[in-house]
């Protein structure tokens, strides 16, 4: 029998990983700050909880009543975070996901990896908060710019605004890559480890924001003159080594953005 599994925060990434996770044939309870959206996900087969980590109700511990936990929210509310850990702590959890962010590493001349230094910051507290329970095992995965369906990169920039650093490279990875790696942890049980997720090549922000916003039918973006370019180029070895993981979006330049 397949374990059960929640997941905190079933928005954007959380709900279609929940679907897909269902279709395998896992159990799935799925949390929204909305309550317009528990009918929904009633629906399609997630158990709803209405959860909002600023404010933790009783239900909290139905909840996490399952054998693994998928943290998906943006909150950088680390005392919100601390207490949602007491709770785990005491709860049937034994092995947690947090996504993370390629932003908690800073620039570099160097290639990033999983061992590159990270920025003080509220996510790397919160990383850390996770890591250093002896309660459950914690595998993080700190997902680089996400992309995907109805978040398409050639809207990022809209409206005549300046797309800064265009000499820069971009790190980007596709939801559906977000799911299948995600879904790979679980199968390999690769728990204690953290993992870069992004796609395999890092054109500039001046190629990649071009094809994308071309790909969809818009003007040319324009871009701030360059002062200072910025670097920064994630690494996603270890996943593929680690995992035997392959990107299905992996050359960002050979996509069509009108498609997907």
């Amino acid at each position: 029998m397949k374990e059960k599994i929640s997941i905190l925060g079933c928005g954007w990434l959380g709900k279609p990983l929940a679907i897909s996770l269902m279709k395998k044939g896992f159990a799935v309870k799925g949390s929204t700050t909305s309550e317009a959206k528990l009918e929904e996900f009633q629906e399609i087969g997630i158990t709803p909880f209405l959860i909002s980590i600023d404010y933790l109700t009783h239900n909290i511990l139905a909840f996490l009543d399952s054998e693994i936990l998928i943290v998906a929210l943006p909150s950088k509310y680390i005392e919100g975070f601390k207490n949602v850990i007491c709770h785990i702590e005491k709860s049937p959890i034994k092995k947690v996901i947090f996504i993370s962010s390629t932003s908690v590493y800073g620039n570099s001349e160097e290639i990033v990896t999983e061992a590159s230094e990270t920025l003080p910051s509220a996510l790397t507290t919160i990383e850390m908060l996770f890591k250093n329970s002896t309660h459950f095992e914690t595998t993080i995965i700190r997902f680089a710019g996400l992309f995907g369906y109805n978040r398409k990169p050639g809207n990022f920039f809209k409206d005549g605004r300046k797309i800064p650093n265009p000499d820069g490279f971009v790190n980007m990875i596709h939801q559906d890559d977000c799911i299948q790696l995600i879904e790979k942890i679980i199968e390999k049980h690769s728990w204690n480890q953290i993992f870069n997720g992004c796609a395999d090549t890092h054109p500039t922000r001046k190629e990649f924001y071009t094809k994308c916003t071309l790909d969809i039918g818009l003007e040319n973006p324009v871009f701030e003159e360059v002062n200072e370019t910025q670097k920064k180029i994630i690494s996603n070895k270890k996943s593929k080594e680690l995992l035997d993981f392959k990107y299905q979006f992996g050359d960002l330049l050979k996509l069509n953005y009108s498609e997907i």
